[in-house]
């Protein structure tokens, strides 16, 4: 039901889902702080930004046929001296538009970190749900494996399952999977942090009254991990995934820096910042300083959002 009816005296007034909305705790606590407010209009942006690229970008920078080198290096806020063309933040050594390739790069980073932290939760759940619902050799197992990754830092274990997907998938299958190959690394070494917070609520949650009176009527177990015990657990699980989809994006660009995530032919962030690397200490500073920036306004917003959820949804600090 989209409304509700809010009834005071002799008067019925509905009450619809936007007027909760507005007056529940978490919004009051969110307009209270204008460090979040502008962390979320930032968000927001740059979300759109990378959504509406290929309408927004002044130019398509990953298309060979539009590019031209004599509009390398050119500075931002300059017109070139072979072209005469100006670009807002210069262009690169292919005479790539640094804003477009921004719009771009910030689409491709998003989408790798939108999926990595989907299939992280995904699978972080599954077993988090299975582990503490189950309990004893089962939770045991788990938590074991969890804790032997926990020992490795994510991005050595992200580099190494991508090495062993470039060391088993051919050469031209890895080119074309490599966002996948890249999302599939990145989760596979996130999950676990998922999967601990999930087992500690499912404990917690299948001793109640509502989890043994469906399981006194007969209801199966799967039915009762997921329309039960998930629905109660999903609180703690939406801050990690807040948080962690800025460690994604930088883990994503960390990988692409070191040259082993997004080719140069459709870069990330971390790509471009790689590529303006090169050329840095030779005066061309804006191929570099612009790509790091968006990387880290994104980052930071986001982290702030999700530590202020994290306290708004805390009962012991309301």
């Amino acid at each position: 039901m989209s409304e509700k009816t809010n009834v005071t005296g002799d008067d019925a007034k509905p009450v619809s889902i936007w007027h909760r909305a507005l007056d529940s705790d978490l919004f009051h606590s969110f307009i209270r702080k204008p460090v979040i407010v502008a962390s979320a209009i930032i968000t927001l942006a740059i979300f759109a930004m990378a959504l509406f690229a290929p309408w927004l970008a002044p130019h398509t920078p990953f298309d060979p046929s539009s590019l031209n080198l004599m509009d390398g290096f050119t500075p931002p806020m300059t017109a070139n001296q072979f072209s005469g063309n100006e670009y807002v933040l210069g262009t690169d050594n292919q005479g790539r538009d640094i804003l477009s390739a921004i719009m771009y790069g910030t689409r491709i980073s998003l989408f790798v970190g939108f999926a990595a932290v989907g299939l992280a939760a995904l699978i972080g759940i599954s077993l988090g749900l299975l582990a503490g619902y189950k309990g004893g050799w089962v939770d045991g197992l788990i938590m074991r494996i969890a804790d032997v990754q926990l020992s490795f830092p994510a991005i050595l274990l992200a580099l190494l399952i991508f090495g062993v997907a470039r060391s088993v998938l051919p050469p031209r299958v890895m080119d074309e999977a490599t966002v996948w190959v890249l999302v599939v690394s990145i989760a596979l070494s996130d999950w676990v942090q998922y999967a601990r917070t999930v087992r500690s609520s499912t404990m917690s949650e299948k001793n109640k009254e509502y989890v043994q009176a469906a399981r006194l009527f007969g209801v199966p177990a799967p039915l009762i991990l997921l329309r039960h015990i998930l629905p109660n657990v999903m609180g703690p699980v939406l801050v990690i995934g807040t948080i962690g989809l800025a460690l994604a994006i930088i883990l994503e660009s960390t990988l692409s820096y070191l040259g082993v995530g997004i080719p140069p032919t459709q870069p990330s962030l971390g790509t471009l910042i790689r590529i303006g690397q090169d050329f840095l200490f030779s005066g061309e500073w804006w191929i570099t300083l612009f790509p790091a920036l968006t990387l880290l306004v994104l980052a930071l917003s986001v982290n702030l959002l999700g530590d202020w959820l994290r306290d708004a949804l805390n009962p012991r600090l309301r």
